[in-house]
């Protein structure tokens, strides 16, 4: 069971509509489970989930390298309910499936392409020590940009927001949609 309850529209003030009307409106066409979570601060949904569009859909990292910085985050946080949905995501994206079954298993990947070699790394690296090496960073600025790098750091720095609401307040899609039944 999350461990917190779940607002249902019903149940909404004023600005968790409007930031709920927000959500549904926009490029996602739904309302994440997360981003409910974030509902009980209807000022944090509305601007967290402009941020999460913004980097789930408009950056300039082709949706491959996006994909694979939010499976190396999700198997980090061991956030299921991230994985599960940005593993199908991955696949329609062209991610190799023997990079993503690695990731699962915790191994380190054979990559055939640089760039994803280059997000790999930048992320494995941003995660376990808090700092990008020297030599991984000018690979990445070479690699994707300065822009592709700022947005590499917005993205991970977006799904550790996810990974942490997700973890936190222990929600498992599973489990939701079995109670929502």
């Amino acid at each position: 069971m999350p461990r917190i309850t779940l607002p249902t529209f019903s149940s909404m003030n004023e600005n968790q509509r409007r930031i709920y009307d927000e959500i549904i409106m926009g490029r996602r066409g739904h309302i994440p489970l997360p981003l409910q979570v974030w509902l009980h601060s209807p000022e944090l949904a509305g601007r967290a989930q402009k941020l999460g569009e913004f980097v789930r859909y408009e950056t300039s990292l082709p949706a491959r390298l996006s994909e694979l910085a939010i499976l190396v985050l999700a198997r980090y946080w061991t956030a299921q309910y991230e994985w599960d949905i940005h593993k199908g995501e991955a696949l329609k994206a062209g991610l190799d499936p023997t990079i993503i079954d690695a990731i699962a298993a915790h191994q380190q990947p054979h990559f055939a392409l640089s760039d994803e070699q280059v997000v790999y790394d930048f992320a494995v690296a941003l995660n376990e020590n808090h700092h990008v090496p020297d030599d991984i960073y000018h690979m990445a600025v070479e690699t994707l940009s300065e822009q592709g790098v700022v947005e590499l750091v917005g993205l991970l720095g977006y799904y550790t927001l996810i990974s942490m609401t997700l973890n936190v307040f222990e929600i498992d899609a599973l489990e939701q949609e079995q109670s929502a039944q």
